[in-house]
């Protein structure tokens, strides 16, 4: 049992400093992109399925209540969290089309759209980034493995070099917390 844990440890870590040294300047044109969404008074919506859906409702927190200072609040929505919406479109529709509906709803010119897929391979998530692109909408994409069917569909995109869905979600928290970090550290006065 204690090799487990020591490898994950040893794991996790490594692969979070992989990912800074990879992706820091990536994370910082992401960084940008979304502080000028709010400078625009624009919103942002995020997207994900089962623990990506927890990580979609812990950025949306982050930036809509704080994350280190008070300030006020940005507009944040994880789109996994109206059940009613989630489920009466996917029992009328289809699952696949749960979260285009919300951007087709929710979102306008100039607000973003952040998907997390550990695999890349989500249907709804797909359908989400080209609804998002028709709307003229900011698309960002935090993935893993080798990015699956979302590689290359949005703006800007980061893919976790590896193939483990629970480190993959560890490097995706360092480097979201990290994104709103930044977003919170331009608007201080």
């Amino acid at each position: 049992m204690r090799e487990i844990v020591l490898k994950n440890f040893k794991e996790s870590s490594l692969l979070i400093q992989q990912t800074g040294e990879l992706f820091a300047d990536k994370i910082i044109q992401i960084s940008d992109a979304l502080i000028a969404v709010y400078k625009r008074k624009n919103k942002i919506l995020i997207a994900g399925n089962g623990g990506s859906a927890a990580d979609a409702q812990h950025i949306s927190g982050e930036l809509v209540n704080k994350f280190y200072h008070d300030r006020e609040a940005f507009s944040a929505i994880a789109l996994s969290t109206d059940t009613s919406v989630l489920t009466s479109w996917a029992n009328d529709k289809h699952f696949d089309y749960v979260f285009d509906r919300q951007v087709e709803a929710h979102g306008k010119e100039g607000d973003a759209l952040i998907v997390l897929s550990t695999s890349g391979n989500s249907q709804n998530l797909v359908n989400a980034v080209h609804k998002a692109k028709e709307k003229h909408m900011i698309t960002i994409s935090l993935l893993g493995k080798s990015g699956g069917r979302l590689k290359g569909l949005c703006d800007y995109e980061i893919i976790i070099p590896h193939s483990d869905t629970a480190r993959i979600q560890e490097s995706h928290k360092v480097v979201y917390h990290t994104i709103c970090q930044l977003i919170e550290q331009a608007f201080l006065k």
